[in-house]
Order: C-alpha cells, then structure tokens, then sequence
C-alpha cells in the first residue's frame, strides 16, 4: 500500500517516509506532519550525520515535488540565495537595442529594456516562492549556522510572508508556501527568532533497532549479522568522545565496505583496513585503536552473533 501526500496523520508520515527508506521515530514523524500541515518551517538541529538533510531528500521522493537545495556558507548574500539578473544577456540585449537605434539616449527606456523577467536569474529561494507547481517544492536550507547573523535576519524576514522583494520588479509571494527544511549541525545557537518562526526537533542518533533496518534498506548484500555488529561498533565509536562521531552515513559506508571486502560478519583485521569509511579524522581512528579496536569488534560480535 502507497501512502498517499499529502499525509492525514503522523502514522502516515512515518510510513510514507519508511517506503522511500527514511526509518522516522515518532517524534520526528509528529515534526513532520505539523510542518505540512500548519505550513510552517521545520528547524531541524542534531549531530552531523543522523539524517537532517535526508529528511528532506525524501520528502521530495514521496510527494514528487522539486526539492531546491541552498547550501549555507559564510558570507552568503542575496545574489547566492535569492536572485541576480543575468548581466551578460542584459549587455548583449542592450548592444541590440543600441544597434537598431531602438532607445534614443532614452534613461527609463534602458531600465525598461533590461530589467525584465526574462533577465532574472532566480537563486533557491525565489525559485521556491515563485512557483506554479502542481505540488509545493520542498525548499531545503541546508547548514543555517554556517550563515551569517545578517543571513539569517533576512531569512527570517522572507520566512515571516514567504514573499520576497524585487526593486526592479515588485514583491512575489508564494500562492501556496513550499514546504521548508531548515538544517542546523548546531555550530553556532541559531536565533531565537528564527526558531519562535519554525517548529523545532532535535534529531537524535537511531537506536539500535532502527539504525540495523536503515543499515539493511540502505545496503545490497549485507547480513542480518554485520548490519548489527556495524551498529554495535558505531555506537561504541561515538561514546569514546571524537572529534567527529561517525553517523548513519558512516555506518552504511562501513557496512558497504565491509560487504565488498566479503565480510559476513564484523572481525579485526577487516575492521581496521577499513576504519577510514567510518572515520574520516586521523585523530579518530587513533583513539579507537588506543582504545581497543579488538575489544569493540569482540563486544559487537558477542552481542551479535
């Protein structure tokens, strides 16, 4: 049974999500459902890794809707997020005009002639306001806190109306809103203001179960039994207090590699040739060797045999 969007209880958006392969816990599933349904932003904080942006990859999956990514970076403005106009076009229509001697020196007719719609290059967040798409985008604003604080100002401002404004042009505003992901590794705190205008949940690491089943979805050829002696090691990998914790990204690529080396089950020797497709800082693979790799692969073959 296809679970049909837009959804009508959290029960269907934890099951629409689990057919496109994204495992949601209830909290998250109940997150999602009052995003659609109330038309509001959904802030998304948590660890990098555990899923964040995944969750809004499949969102556009299972509702067909374009999904319109903008990458956060510091020093993002305007230009990147929200608009630009194509100058190159704008000087050779321009050159045209001039050629056939269709402007006469006249300045409102130059305006007139360049700044057109048809010149306007729209960045992400135009684009998902002015749509006329059957089906709402899902507007995905990755990695807010890399942005700057004036950034994020505006971005509140745009999020308030879901309008933006074009001097040029006027004011477009969305007929119908997208559906809007806001992703945080929480680097910095995002305003408070910006989270009083958005739901907000913290997206945890999967438990045991749920992390073995994603392992499973997201893998070809893998055992019931490495899938849970990767999750078993993992989980002990993100208690020895890294640098960065390897998350469900990481344990699907571990598991992955491990397949391909024709792993049926986790040992020492092929864990540690391929420790670096679960942790990707030299620092990393260094305090769990000092820790004792032997001794987490024993733990995850014991408690998974």
């Amino acid at each position: 049974m296809t679970v049909a969007f837009p959804p009508t209880s959290v029960a269907e958006v934890a099951l629409g999500l689990a057919e496109h392969d994204y495992l949601a816990d209830e909290a998250l599933a109940t997150a999602v459902f009052l995003a659609i349904e109330l038309q509001r932003p959904l802030l998304l904080e948590g660890e990098a890794g555990v899923g964040k942006t995944e969750v809004a990859k499949t969102l556009a999956r299972w509702s067909g809707a374009r999904l319109i990514r903008l990458q956060c970076y510091e020093g993002l403005d305007s230009s990147q997020a929200v608009y630009e106009w194509d100058y190159s076009r704008q000087l050779l229509h321009l050159r045209t005009l001039e050629a056939v001697g269709a402007l006469d020196g006249d300045a409102e007719a130059v305006g007139d002639a360049l700044y057109g719609e048809k010149f306007l290059v729209r960045r992400p967040l135009l684009a998902a306001i002015d749509h006329d798409d059957s089906v709402p985008p899902v507007l995905l604003i990755d990695e807010v806190d890399r942005a700057d604080d004036e950034f994020e100002a505006f971005l509140l401002e745009m999020l308030s109306e879901y309008a933006v404004t074009v001097p040029e042009l006027g004011t477009f505003s969305a007929s119908v809103p997208p559906i809007v992901i806001i992703t945080s590794n929480r680097t910095r705190d995002v305003h408070d203001a910006l989270k009083r205008r958005a739901l907000y949940h913290w997206v945890e690491h999967p438990g045991f179960e749920r992390e073995v089943e994603i392992i499973k979805r997201r893998t070809h050829g893998v055992t019931d039994k490495l899938a849970g002696q990767v999750a078993i090691a993992v989980a002990q990998f993100r208690g020895l207090g890294l640098y960065k914790p390897p998350g469900v990204a990481e344990s699907i690529d571990w598991a992955q590699a491990l397949q391909r080396l024709e792993q049926q089950g986790l040992a020492v020797d092929a864990a540690d040739a391929s420790l670096g497709s679960v942790l990707k800082y030299r620092e990393d693979q260094q305090r769990v060797r000092d820790h004792g790799l032997d001794q987490i692969v024993d733990e995850a073959t014991r408690t998974v045999s």
